[in-house]
């Protein structure tokens, strides 16, 4: 693994109660009135209307993500230009909140663990943006994953992959798995990595990130009240499929990660 600056001693933040006394309402506001007009749009007729030369429903899903962002006090800064068509997105994964942060830039399909599905909210639009779900430690599900990955990058589709498996504890990268690059191989595109940094230089990946023992709901009720911060988007250069396959397109990606991470 590769360790990251280490997190600053946390104080208590007296603060905290008066964000959540403003950041409810418009959570509740993004939810309940933002969300139905988003919804509008993701139809099969959005999908056919443009906006600036893309598709409607796209726009829609990215002005809400980038919203939702907003709620949580993350401006956001992109760095890189995401690829087009069809493409493998990778990320290192800390938090729910990752998702959030790409769908942002770019609409695709994640690779999730199933638990996903039955978030409140976060899971029911997950589904609705076509995440692929897998049931961890069950091979015939992991086949079945490979399999719509493979058919949504031939269709010229984007998906998106957290290679590490899991979620860190946010001062590591982990060890890419390489078999979630296959479907890149077989459909013969490019794996894009993408680093997600929270806070000035990443001095706050510790802080977004799952603290142990802390299930989905703690960590969205813990975030809603962290102080403003920045979260940078830095979409790298691509690696090609290659002959070497899989291993080396992991290995490259994780590195290129790693780079900017500690840049």
């Amino acid at each position: 693994m590769s360790a990251l600056s280490p997190a600053a001693p946390r104080r208590r933040d007296w603060r905290r109660p008066l964000r959540y006394l403003w950041r409810v309402p418009l959570l509740l506001l993004h939810v309940f009135v933002a969300l139905p007009v988003a919804l509008l749009c993701i139809t099969p007729i959005g999908a056919r209307l443009r906006m600036r030369g893309d598709a409607l429903d796209h726009v829609a899903i990215r002005a809400w993500q980038g919203g939702l962002l907003r709620v949580f006090g993350l401006r956001t800064r992109r760095f890189g230009t995401p690829v087009p068509g069809a493409v493998m997105f990778v990320a290192n994964h800390v938090s729910w909140i990752d998702i959030t942060l790409m769908h942002s830039q770019r609409v695709m399909g994640f690779v999730a663990k199933a638990e996903i599905s039955r978030w409140p909210v976060v899971g029911w639009l997950a589904s609705r943006g076509g995440t692929i779900y897998h049931h961890r430690g069950d091979n015939e599900s992991l086949h079945g994953v490979m399999h719509q990955m493979v058919q949504r990058l031939e269709a010229g589709q984007a998906v998106g992959v957290f290679p590490e498996g899991r979620t860190t504890d946010g001062a590591q990268i982990g060890v890419f798995h390489a078999r979630i690059f296959q479907p890149a191989v077989v459909a013969a595109v490019p794996a894009q990595p993408v680093a997600l940094k929270y806070g000035e230089g990443g001095g706050a990946q510790t802080t977004v990130a799952f603290q142990r023992g802390e299930h989905f709901l703690g960590n969205f009720l813990r975030l809603l009240g962290e102080p403003p911060r920045v979260a940078e988007v830095h979409f790298l250069e691509p690696v090609a499929p290659g002959e070497d396959g899989r291993r080396r397109m992991a290995d490259a990606c994780r590195a290129r990660i790693i780079a900017a991470m500690e840049a």
